[in-house]
């Protein structure tokens, strides 16, 4: 890009810290780290050349920015969750009937996936609040929010919070249409694409090959420090279609958006 860094946004959560440690040693990379909604708003504005996207933000600006094939967190076991109390008074009638009829649900970000995945569930909740995934399980434990949908870290430690699954939106997908869940994506700048994915694909590799040389990276950006968490966390999130969507990864993603329109969420 004739000397100009190229720029590339992506959160701090493990999974892309892991996969983007190697690339952001680069001399020509400059990086910025930010929650994923932050990121899925920005793409909007086309701020950055390459940036991590919910894949519900990125069927919204596929105009301008192209899928990478590397990269996405994309699997089975991995979906949000909508969690709540554990004994909520509020849920003595039935967790789903009660979300149905009136309940206040935090979700991480109107654009994201999570988001998409609540709306394609169960249409009917109306009453959405969004705010930082990290905010989320606060936000239900204060009855601010009747329930929440939680992402990334939050799977792992939501249970010793006191909480309790709902349903898990990923085993819903997986169940209805037999296909992995996309969550989230790498998308470039129109034309930059074909020079950053290879250059990614080998990044990945390397975190593969090496682990240990993403640790203090990946720990130093991370939310939740517990080294458990952390490693179960990216052994989630990255996994084979993290190096290639493949054709069962692309149906999905073509599912996805064929529900988000049939549900018109998108046009």
């Amino acid at each position: 890009m004739n000397g100009t860094p190229i720029t590339i946004g992506y959160s701090p959560c493990p999974n892309d810290t892991f996969i983007f440690c190697q690339l952001a040693k680069e001399p020509d990379i400059e990086t910025h780290l930010h929650d994923v909604e932050t990121l899925n708003q920005w793409a909007f504005e086309g701020k950055f050349d390459v940036t991590k996207l919910s894949f519900h933000a990125w069927l919204l600006v596929q105009d301008e920015y192209e899928l990478l094939n590397v990269g996405a967190a994309l699997g089975r076991g991995c979906g949000p969750l909508v969690i709540a109390r554990k004994g909520a008074e509020a849920f003595g009638g039935g967790a789903e009937a009660h979300l149905r009829k009136c309940a206040c649900v935090a979700v991480p970000g109107e654009y994201t996936t999570a988001h998409l995945l609540l709306r394609l569930w169960m249409p009917e909740i109306q009453n959405r609040i969004f705010m930082p995934f990290n905010q989320i399980m606060g936000a239900v434990e204060s009855g601010e929010a009747d329930a929440g949908v939680i992402i990334h870290e939050g799977r792992f430690v939501y249970k010793e919070r006191g909480f309790e699954c709902v349903q898990d939106l990923g085993e819903w997908w997986e169940e209805t249409t037999g296909l992995p869940i996309p969550l989230g994506c790498i998308a470039a700048r129109k034309g930059l694409a074909a020079e950053i994915e290879p250059r990614l694909r080998r990044s990945i590799h390397a975190a593969f090959e090496d682990p240990g040389s993403t640790r203090d990276y990946v720990r130093q950006h991370a939310q939740e420090l517990a080294e458990d968490v952390t490693s179960e966390h990216i052994k989630t999130y990255v996994n084979d279609f993290t190096l290639d969507l493949g054709d069962e990864g692309r149906t999905a993603i073509r599912v996805l958006q064929q529900r988000a329109r049939d549900a018109g969420v998108i046009q």
